[in-house]
């Protein structure tokens, strides 16, 4: 057990703010398709099979990352093998948080017209979000915990976020030059 902890410890914690943008490329990626569905039912049965394709089986051939948690360095692995996790553990994992997703897309469809009901579908992907952030060692979500595994940082991806902040760093110096010239 102490070796477990020990392993688990030397892996760099993946920050809240990558996760969360992780998960938002691949919720809004999945969104998007299964929104062009009109009946709810459809709806559902698209989202989570695009949801299990994108973060199972792509996870699964892709070294423990989705289309998100390649763009931000981060990975999935299983917190006591220390490795991408078994296709039985990541449907488990991801079998959950699909559900969550979905309930928050209506919350999202709904909008501010109802604000209660926006509150109430949204209440199951906070809690899921709010159990990472008070997990001090690991950051695990519940359906981390569910399916013991643990979202690390990488080498291996595209950096997204630091590429962005990059991208308007030098935004803004261009704009400042060009500000100064027509002074």
């Amino acid at each position: 057990m102490y070796e477990e902890q020990s392993l688990m410890r030397t892996k760099r914690k993946a920050p809240a703010e990558r996760r969360a943008y992780a998960f938002l490329v691949d919720f809004i990626l999945v969104w998007l398709i299964s929104s062009l569905v009109t009946n709810v039912f459809a709806e559902f049965l698209i989202f989570v099979l695009l949801w299990l394709v994108l973060r199972v089986i792509v996870v699964d051939k892709n070294h423990g990352q989705s289309l998100g948690r390649w763009a931000f360095d981060l990975k999935v692995i299983d917190a006591e093998l220390n490795r991408r996790p078994s296709l039985l553990n990541l449907a488990k994992r991801e079998g959950i948080i699909s559900i969550v997703s979905f309930l928050a897309m209506i919350g999202l469809k709904i909008n501010f017209r109802n604000f209660l009901s926006l509150l109430l579908f949204l209440t199951p992907i906070i809690v899921d979000g709010f159990t990472a952030l008070t997990d001090e060692d690991y950051n695990q979500a519940f359906h981390d915990r569910i399916s013991n595994t643990i979202i690390i940082q990488t080498r291996r991806g595209y950096s997204l976020d630091l590429r962005i902040k990059k991208w308007i760093k030098e935004a803004q110096r261009t704009w400042q030059k060009n500000r100064k010239k027509v002074k």
